[in-house]
């Protein structure tokens, strides 16, 4: 199966993509501290990673604010060669969680028009990852940034 991943910057009300390795990223202290070398003030950076059919994962930085990261399947992402780069820390709604279910920031992308609601139905209904980073790009403003990446 393959990856594909995008690095997108907000300017004002304009998205724009940046040719960033993630994959060069390690863990989520480098790959933050990779994003916060890109200029965007206090600009939202977005990583969309995707993996075909299986899983999807958003992180976004924020300036000089920690990093925020959403996972629509843990259990798959822990098996992947980003596992050390979208480690979620444990919380106490760990156990609550069923395997294989999203997990993480839930309003990450909330400011951006995908609310927390939203996010988990786009995981519950198991839409294929193209399509839910599709539904996610159009309600933020980027789908056309986005689409020119695939």
């Amino acid at each position: 199966m393959s990856y594909f991943t995008a690095v997108l910057l907000r300017d004002g009300d304009k998205w724009s993509a940046r040719d960033v390795d993630i994959d060069e990223g390690g863990d989520l202290g480098e790959l933050t501290d990779q994003l916060r070398l890109i200029e965007a003030g206090d600009e939202p950076v977005l990583v969309f990673i995707e993996r075909e059919d299986a899983w999807w994962a958003v992180v976004r930085v924020d300036g000089d604010e920690d990093p925020r990261v959403f996972l629509s399947d843990v259990a798959a992402i822990s098996a992947s060669t980003y596992r050390s780069m979208l480690e979620l820390p444990e919380t106490e709604d760990d156990a609550d969680r069923p395997a294989g279910g999203c997990g993480g920031d839930f309003d990450v992308l909330a400011d951006l028009g995908t609310s927390p609601e939203e996010l988990r139905e786009l995981c519950e209904e198991e839409t294929v990852p193209m399509d839910a980073l599709a539904v996610v790009a159009e309600a933020g403003g980027f789908a056309e940034v986005l689409d020119s990446l695939r």
